[in-house]
């Protein structure tokens, strides 16, 4: 048996181990030092599942984890909570991502409860864009919490046993706790220590903004590790596909905070096949940083280009022939498809009763 398959029965849930906070394989591969990859779920704008089922297929047996991604961009498309409720149905292992921008504490916490009972194990603690980087300025932001502040409540939630009211919880969310990371953006010599406080909040594992300069990731990596914070998380590198030099120069122009250096549109500008390319120096990128010490894994992020992402792994080697864990039917459904049989059945016999008393006993 695979040690991410239940001894017992492959279809029931993972059975706890010690010292971990949740029963996902996400943390299991890590903590295993297995070199993990995650994905991004572009989400739909759409009611239908079967989009978010398309959307995840391609990632079968790739990969260990999806994001489950929050209106990034501040832009509305089908919540982080929907998209968990149906890839936890299917067996995927979902990270679900929170951003502060939408919504108070209270919402937060009722979330965290209702995606741990659904078997979300992975939450993603971000703070979230401004209202005004999307497409409805006009709404009104909350920001009740931050990135930090919402660590420390699912953190208390889960250690604690506790709302952030001090009232107790009956069973509190067993659940991994990530954040995000930007070793890109300035000022560079604060970013190893921003990480530093988000290790303090409660972050477990990280996944960091696309990295497309390998030795600015290296100096930053260095620090990481002189201040020791490789050993009390889990870094993931972010890393992806550009589909061209076009859009790899709009990209650096209008979205804050992703670098991309100059020899890399060259590269890309050079080429005979740009997106052949691209896909190319995403590999190259993957086995650069994977030799660097205290990277844990990488976050794969293939925005309309999800196709990719299996050839991408496949390419780079990362898995060294392990295969990341392929969905399943969740056992759960069938418990409430024969609970939800026997209540309609014995609604139809006391029908049934309540009608041979009745004829029993005419008015």
């Amino acid at each position: 048996m695979s040690p991410d398959i239940n001894p017992h029965d492959p279809g029931a849930p993972l059975d706890s181990l010690p010292g971990h906070s949740s029963r996902g394989r996400l943390e299991r591969v890590l903590r295993r030092g297995e070199f993990a990859v995650t994905t991004e779920l572009n989400p739909p704008d759409s009611a239908n599942p079967e989009d978010v089922y398309e959307r995840a297929a391609v990632f079968d047996g790739w990969v260990d984890g999806i994001n489950a991604v929050d209106a990034s961009g501040a832009n509305c498309h089908m919540s982080s909570v929907g998209i968990c409720a149906l890839l936890t149905r299917m067996g995927y292992a979902p990270i679900m991502q929170i951003a502060c921008r939408d919504k108070n504490r209270i919402a937060i916490q009722g979330d965290v409860l209702g995606a741990s009972a659904m078997g979300v194990q992975n939450i993603m603690c971000l703070t979230g864009d401004g209202v005004q980087a999307g497409d409805q300025p006009g709404a009104k932001p909350v920001f009740d919490l931050d990135c930090m502040s919402l660590l420390e409540t699912v953190r208390i939630m889960r250690d604690n046993g506790k709302f952030l009211s001090g009232r107790k919880l009956s069973t509190p969310p067993h659940v991994f706790l990530g954040a995000a990371i930007n070793p890109f953006a300035p000022p560079y010599d604060f970013r190893p220590y921003r990480l530093a406080k988000k290790i303090e909040a409660g972050a477990q594992f990280v996944q960091s903004q696309y990295c497309f300069d390998v030795p600015m990731f290296r100096t930053y990596m260095d620090k990481v590790r002189e201040l020791g914070l490789h050993e009390k998380v889990f870094i993931l590198c972010g890393v992806g596909p550009l589909a061209s030099a076009k859009t790899a120069k709009w990209i650096r122009s209008n979205v804050p905070g992703i670098h991309i250096p100059d020899d890399i549109i060259k590269r890309l500008e050079g080429a005979q096949d740009q997106k052949k390319e691209g896909k190319q120096i995403c590999i190259d990128i993957i086995n650069e940083v994977k030799e660097i010490k205290g990277v844990a894994g990488v976050h794969v992020m293939a925005y309309r280009q999800e196709e990719y992402v299996a050839e991408i792994v496949h390419e780079s080697g990362v898995l060294k022939g392990r295969q990341p864990w392929k969905p399943e039917m969740n056992p759960a459904d069938a418990m409430v498809a024969a609970r939800m049989n026997a209540m309609r059945e014995g609604a139809e016999q006391n029908q049934q009763q309540l009608a041979g008393i009745a004829a029993q006993h005419p008015h």
